[in-house]
This record gives C-alpha cells, sequence and structure tokens, in this order.
C-alpha cells in the first residue's frame, strides 16, 4: 500500500505503533550536552537552552524523486513525517504564544536531507541532525531499524531549562502531535 499524499491520510488504514516503554524513563531527566547540526547552519545543544523547548522526533522525511523503503506505510510509526512536520509548522505561532521559547525537529538524517524539506515545506524552525547517534545514545530514545537505517522512533518532548518535563510518546496519528503538545502547554506553563 501506497498512500500518494504526504499530508491527505487515511490512518485507519495505516498501523499504530504500540507504546513497548521505550520512552517510559525519558520524563525528568536532564538532558546530555551534546551539539547537534542545525538546518540553519549552527549546531544546538538543547542542554543549554533556556525557557521551554518543543522537540519532535521523527524516522525521516520523504524527498521528492527518492523512493521511501520498500513497505514504509506499513511499518507502525513510520508513516507520517510529513503530516508531523507540517503540524508542527502550522502551529508554531500558538506554541510560542503557548510558552514555548524554542521548537526543533530532529530526526537522524543529515543536514543537507533535512535542509530540503525544511526549504519544501517552510519550515519556520530548524531542524536538527542526529545522524551519528550521540543524542540517541546518551538519552537510550527508542529508534526502528529500516533497511539497515538506524531511525528515530516518532515522539515530542516538552523540555524546560534542560530538564524534559513531559513525554508524547508513541504519537499518532502522527498529524495531531503539534495539537496535543499545544494543549499540554496551554494546561502546563507558568
Amino acid at each position: 500500500m501506497n498512500q500518494a499524499n504526504l499530508t491527505d491520510v487515511d490512518w485507519s488504514a495505516i498501523p499504530a505503533p504500540e507504546d513497548e516503554g521505550g520512552a517510559d524513563h525519558l520524563t525528568g531527566l536532564s538532558l546530555p550536552s551534546v551539539m547537534l547540526k542545525s538546518t540553519d547552519d549552527t549546531s544546538v545543544d538543547l542542554a543549554k537552552l533556556s525557557g521551554c523547548t518543543v522537540l519532535f522526533a521523527y524516522p525521516m522525511t520523504g524527498r521528492p524523486g527518492l523512493a521511501l523503503p520498500e513497505g514504509w506505510d506499513m511499518i507502525p510509526g513510520a508513516r507520517g513525517c510529513t503530516p508531523q512536520s507540517c503540524s508542527f509548522r502550522d502551529l508554531a505561532l500558538d506554541l510560542k504564544e503557548a510558552g514555548a521559547n524554542h521548537i526543533f525537529g530532529l530526526s537522524t538524517q543529515d543536514t543537507a536531507y533535512q535542509q530540503e524539506m525544511v526549504t519544501r515545506l517552510h519550515m519556520p524552525f530548524p531542524v536538527l541532525s542526529d545522524a551519528e547517534l550521540a543524542f540517541q545514545k546518551a538519552l537510550s530514545l527508542p529508534v526502528m531499524t529500516v533497511k539497515g537505517l538506524v531511525l528515530l522512533k516518532r515522539m515530542a518532548l516538552v523540555i524546560k531549562d534542560g530538564v524534559i518535563e513531559k513525554t508524547f510518546y508513541p504519537v499518532f496519528p502522527p498529524d495531531r502531535n503539534a495539537q496535543d503538545v499545544l494543549d499540554w502547554l496551554k494546561g502546563n506553563t507558568d
């Protein structure tokens, strides 16, 4: 099965990821100091950011002209990176008004690959690359391996002054993730 439209997806036809407990340990953890390359040509250490940071992680975005791994839509939790990213794009101002000082996407794709997506989808925030898996390993973030690629499982974190305050995991359907984070921020910010 391959749904052609990247943002208008029939989620009832896509298998939902299960909560295998891979993110249960995250809430309350202090972030490790790890430099991540950013699509805005800087490096970011999330542990050093003050205020509220919203970080959403996803396996991998597609790219026009390049095929996703065979069977991608039927891998639980794989499909939906573009809808998730676009939902954060569309609600970025609302998230900031609700208290988010910083918003970032995160994947294991390299910065050059991510830059194409940021430009094509008009992302108003940078995307961070954990291509070396340093951040993933330091926090034991849940991953999936697809065709030899180690990919982050979809999640979102609300981080306050370097400490993970809220974990959204598993995320399904992906296009509602930003609204769920926004709703949480509205009820939990000072």
